[in-house]
């Protein structure tokens, strides 16, 4: 695995160094935490034991790094959730809310680098097609076959901005528009990891609402986690504790 660097990602990324495989240290999450979004009025009362959570296999990613990386097990396993919270947010069903909770826990797993890598979500859509039913064992989720396609889809096109859509990502965009637009949206909202705020959640490009009380859940999820991770913990205990930290 990559060692951690003496220079914290928020240091290299204002100097725009930042390796191709990325890691949480303690000044740049020092850094995160000491900037939270506004706080909401209107949280509601979340049980932890209720939100699903998905964290994918290791073996799943492309490299031991990128499991362990910015985009690895734990942003898989954060989106899971946040994407459950926007599905019971938008009145998704059970299949709905599987399909798109196990399409979050695997939407980065077949990147490259912490980069861009334009192609990933492509990857791991395919990925997931050849791979759905060991998957879906695994995540202890039944996903019916269509719905295995949509979620499909949805992970091809996740990381592709909306303007920038062409014939064919449009084409898959509109096998699963809604699925789509709610990964999108989970998938922002896990951005408060990431080293400098200019890259944090910009939800005006979305296209689902965002329920107000959960950017700053989001952003509490990212410090109550990564603060576990860099005591030791595991990627699910890590998550637990911070579910279990943020609602009651």
């Amino acid at each position: 695995m990559t060692a951690r660097s003496e220079v914290s990602l928020r240091e290299l990324a204002a100097a725009g160094a930042l390796p191709d495989h990325q890691m949480m240290d303690a000044p740049t999450l020092a850094w995160i935490a000491g900037n939270p979004p506004q706080p909401a009025a209107d949280t509601p009362d979340l049980a932890a034991d209720e939100i699903l959570l998905l964290v994918p296999d290791p073996a799943w990613f492309t490299s031991r790094d990128q499991a362990e990386g910015l985009h690895g097990i734990s942003h898989a396993a954060r989106t899971c959730v946040l994407a459950f919270l926007l599905a019971r947010a938008h009145g998704l069903d059970e299949p709905h809310t599987a399909a798109l909770c196990t399409a979050a826990s695997v939407h980065d797993c077949r990147r490259h680098d912490d980069r861009t890598d334009p192609q990933h979500g492509r990857r791991a859509a395919a990925w997931f097609t050849e791979h759905a039913e060991s998957v879906l064992t695994s995540l202890g989720q039944g996903v019916p076959a269509a719905l295995r396609a949509e979620a499909a889809a949805a992970i091809a096109v996740h990381n592709l901005p909306y303007p920038a859509s062409g014939p064919d990502q449009h084409t898959t965009y509109q096998r699963a528009p809604h699925l789509t637009d709610l990964l999108k949206a989970a998938d922002c909202l896990d951005r408060y990891r990431l080293p400098l705020d200019r890259w944090w959640p910009n939800l005006s490009h979305l296209r689902v609402t965002v329920p107000g009380w959960l950017p700053p859940f989001a952003h509490g999820l990212v410090v109550h986690s990564e603060r576990a991770r860099l005591r030791g913990t595991g990627h699910r205990d890590a998550i637990t504790h911070a579910l279990n930290t943020l609602t009651r």
